[in-house]
């Protein structure tokens, strides 16, 4: 694969195929609950390798790190805010080493867990803390940053201002929504996808979209009202395996890679340039909804 920018790439035309969950993958491998994740990446770093190797055989055209959680509001949970640069930067390059030049790194971002609205946080910190995950994920490899699972715009802006100030990534924003009474889409926020995309837009991303909280069929009107706010910016979807249901205590997700990839042709009609996996996908999800997406 040529290293050109990954908008530059759907520019062209191509439907783009992110990859699937990292979280499900990792508990399979033994992650235990409130063990930090991003710890992995220097104490497992085999295992999260795995995990990225896998997505690129499954024909995916870009993989995430293992840094969700790796702002140092997250890590000091753990004891390892000290330790922010590090662990971004082993995540990002665990990641490029299954990359190669098959596949771009987008560099998961996520949400700090601090808001704005309740004065728990300045946005100076908040910023301070982006800027420093995002240069460690660019230091790392990465080709982007995968900012993602956003509630609300003013983190997101943040996240995207440190990331564009101080790295040349490029940068990738997405919101989780949900379905209101009203049948409306939120996020917990009440953030709608025009809303999200638009701001993500001015604020300079340069891909826009929506991942988790939903499966793949409910993310196709959500694609739809960001395609209306935003014409010409590239969208990505990383979708859940269906909505979750408990069984027995434990969480699973009920959507086939089947049900996944039947409905690929309708989100990408809907505006997606980028279509993927969140909770509950696996490889095999990925590698179907590729198959698909390489006909259309």
């Amino acid at each position: 694969m040529s290293r050109k920018r990954i908008c530059d790439a759907v520019k062209s035309g191509k439907v783009l195929v992110s990859d699937g969950a990292w979280g499900t993958f990792l508990q399979k491998k033994g992650l235990k609950p409130g063990e930090c994740p991003e710890l992995w990446c220097v104490e497992r770093p085999a295992d999260v390798l795995d995990v990225a190797v896998n997505y690129v055989a499954a024909g995916a055209d870009m993989i995430e790190s293992d840094s969700f959680g790796g702002t140092s509001f997250k890590l000091e949970h753990y004891g390892l805010q000290a330790r922010t640069a590090e662990i971004n930067e082993a995540a990002a390059r665990i990641s490029k080493q299954a990359a190669g030049d098959q596949a771009w790194v987008i560099a998961s971002i996520g949400p700090t867990g601090k808001l704005l609205v309740m004065e728990d946080v300045t946005e100076q910190e908040l910023y301070d803390a982006f800027k420093v995950q995002a240069m460690a994920l660019e230091k790392g490899g990465a080709d982007a940053v995968c900012i993602e699972t956003m509630s609300a715009i003013d983190e997101a802006v943040l996240a995207i201002k440190a990331t564009k100030e101080n790295t040349k990534l490029e940068i990738i924003c997405t919101f989780s929504f949900e379905l209101t009474q009203s049948g409306e889409y939120r996020t917990m926020m009440g953030v709608s996808p025009a809303a999200a995309a638009t701001a993500c837009v001015a604020a300079g991303a340069d891909i826009v979209g929506t991942n988790c909280g939903n499966g793949i069929e409910r993310m196709i009107e959500i694609v739809r009202e960001m395609r209306a706010a935003c014409p010409v910016t590239p969208i990505l979807v990383h979708a859940n395996a269906g909505l979750p249901k408990s069984v027995n205590g434990v969480d699973v997700f009920p959507e086939t890679p089947e049900d996944m990839a039947c409905q690929v042709p309708a989100l990408v009609k809907a505006g997606a340039n980028i279509v993927g996996g969140c909770c509950g996908s696996t490889p095999a999800h990925i590698k179907a909804m590729a198959q698909v997406a390489k006909t259309l």
